[in-house]
């Protein structure tokens, strides 16, 4: 934080280093967390901490459907896609050499530059398949 030019305070340290432990997590869910440690943190200062380090491009702002924000820590991974499953509400991680090769193939057809992406694949993981659980229709996570 201090080579973006902002004050290390406890606060934002410990707020970042309990954000690093996690792969996805909510804003409240962090505050949960950070409230454990020092309950003097209130949320708002959770919910700017997480902004600053989405602008350092160490967290990622995602929207995984269900009106969730979800806080993706990318600090430390290569760029990865996920399955989102539409009952549970779980993440799971992937790369994939294939799926980015042909994104690359499918911009070169287009004369398109592609500066990011971001690929989310929706439905049901293998825990609530088993379960027999329908899947939830598509507008819910559009």
């Amino acid at each position: 934080m201090r080579e973006h030019g902002l004050k290390l305070t406890h606060q934002r340290e410990l707020i970042a280093e309990l954000f690093l432990r996690q792969d996805h997590i909510t804003v409240e869910d962090l505050y949960r967390e950070v409230a454990k440690k020092d309950p003097s943190i209130g949320i708002i200062t959770v919910y700017r901490t997480l902004k600053l380090l989405c602008q350092w491009e160490l967290a990622q702002e995602r929207h995984f459907g269900k009106g969730k924000t979800i806080y993706d820590n990318v600090a430390q991974k290569a760029h990865h896609d996920h399955l989102i499953c539409t009952h549970c509400a779980r993440i799971i991680e992937f790369e994939n050499f294939q799926i980015e090769k042909f994104q690359e193939q499918v911009a070169r057809d287009h004369e398109f530059h592609i500066t990011f992406h971001k690929l989310e694949l929706y439905g049901l993981c293998k825990a609530c398949r088993r379960d027999d659980v329908r899947p939830s229709r598509r507008s819910e996570h559009a």
